[in-house]
């Protein structure tokens, strides 16, 4: 389970390769493409995957259609990264260096010193027409921060300059061919990323963590395709839809804040000879997991986190709340999930920010303004989050994938008092 995570981190740089990693994976277990472009027919017991701009992707498992709802776990394949700008060779004396803007709010200041990767995707022109391409360098790169002895407050006061600080050392000459030597070829355009390239690797006395770039959200996406696959099938549609731009947002066309969702779950309902009236009562009957890290409390700073609900890695999973909601979670919703978890033998715990701190947000929320579906925020308790790595306990993510494969393989059914796990 965790060995084939570990694979999955090392090799899903940015968002494309997580999508494309996750289709090989839907793939090997039976799952059938379905073009947006072309008419669908699905078929009980069929199970499909639909891709969107090679950087979201939802799959789903139609089961029994006589008591029709959907049960949905969302996660997002974007983590913050370094976006190559267009003209992006700088040259400074012999130096040649890569002209970069943030993506997200990363912790910009542990991506220095770090062997970097230039990874995403490429558009080329070929036979006349135009073809996206997945791209990842052969060769690394790296922000050399600068000594101590030169800037001497370091440790006490620096803030990181974006577009003086985050630029990448490239080359010490032929820095105008680094483009055509990753794309193997003219590329016309290009959605690129300098992202860390550290490996995963374990640690502690016991190996009990896993540190990794890019754990938030790629844990969560793996488990939810995983689970999907090891599930029971069980009546109506599960599915597993993994959208790109939480980190900026959510608003665009692939991500939950697009119409993606949306469409799908009618073109779905449609296919299966469902009319729109049958739809409504499908959305009304159905339940979310929104799924996301969570924010551990750190062994330096207990301080930081809520002084009631101390969310723990080696805890289980959590449940996140928050009353202005930046998380979807509400008091039936957390019902459901802990109902679920507790049939089948799943740790969970709860998460709460501290009252005086600004809190995070999920893609639950935007997805429900496009899709109003009961939805609990869910995640693992991880340190680090939107560092160059960041970590998280091994068994929590033994506990979320036995957790979402239990939630696939239950019957929930949602009603106006309340709701019914079986």
């Amino acid at each position: 389970m965790v060995s084939q995570l570990i694979d999955f981190l090392k090799s899903s740089y940015t968002a494309y390769q997580a999508v494309e990693n996750a289709k090989a994976y839907l793939s090997e277990n039976g799952f059938v493409a379905l073009p947006e472009t072309d008419d669908w027919n699905l078929e009980e017991n069929g199970k499909y995957f639909i891709e969107r701009g090679g950087s979201s992707l939802i799959a789903f498992c139609v089961g029994n259609l006589d008591e029709f709802s959907f049960k949905i776990i969302a996660s997002h394949s974007d983590s913050p990264a370094l976006k190559l700008k267009e003209n992006a060779l700088q040259r400074v004396e012999n130096y040649e260096k890569l002209n970069a803007e943030p993506y997200g709010g990363g912790v910009w200041y542990s991506f220095f010193d770090r062997p970097l990767k230039i990874a995403g995707r490429i558009v080329k022109r070929e036979n006349g027409a135009l073809k996206c391409e997945t791209v990842v360098s052969d060769y690394t790169l790296t922000i050399p921060s600068q000594a101590i002895h030169i800037n001497r407050e370091a440790n006490e006061k620096f803030a990181v300059n974006a577009q003086a600080d985050l630029a990448p050392l490239l080359s010490l000459s032929g820095g105008e061919n680094y483009l055509s030597a990753l794309c193997g070829g003219e590329a016309i355009s290009y959605d690129l990323y300098l992202v860390n390239a550290d490996a995963p690797y374990t640690f502690g006395l016991n190996g009990e963590f896993i540190a990794s770039p890019r754990i938030d959200n790629l844990t969560s996406v793996f488990s939810s395709v995983q689970a999907l696959c090891s599930s029971a099938q069980s009546g109506g549609i599960s599915m597993a839809a993994i959208f790109d731009s939480e980190e900026i947002g959510s608003r665009t066309a692939q991500g939950a804040g697009g119409d993606l969702l949306e469409t799908v779950l009618k073109r779905i309902a449609y296919s299966l000879k469902l009319d729109e009236n049958e739809f409504y009562k499908a959305i009304a009957s159905s339940f979310m997991i929104s799924l996301d890290n969570a924010h551990a409390l750190h062994p330096n700073h207990p301080e930081k986190s809520d002084p009631t609900n101390k969310t723990l890695m080696g805890g289980g999973v959590v449940i996140k709340s928050h009353a202005n909601k930046a998380y979807a979670t509400d008091a039936l919703s957390a019902a459901i999930v802990k109902t679920v978890f507790t049939n089948a033998g799943v740790k969970y715990q709860t998460f709460f920010n501290r009252s005086d701190m600004r809190s995070g947000s999920t893609l639950g929320v935007i997805a429900q303004s496009r899709t109003s579906i009961l939805c609990a925020d869910l995640g693992l308790a991880q340190l680090a989050m939107h560092s160059a790595n960041e970590c998280f306990a091994k068994s929590d993510f033994e506990e979320l994938v036995n957790g979402l494969t239990a939630f696939y393989s239950s019957k929930i059914t949602v009603n106006e008092n309340g709701a019914k796990v079986e």
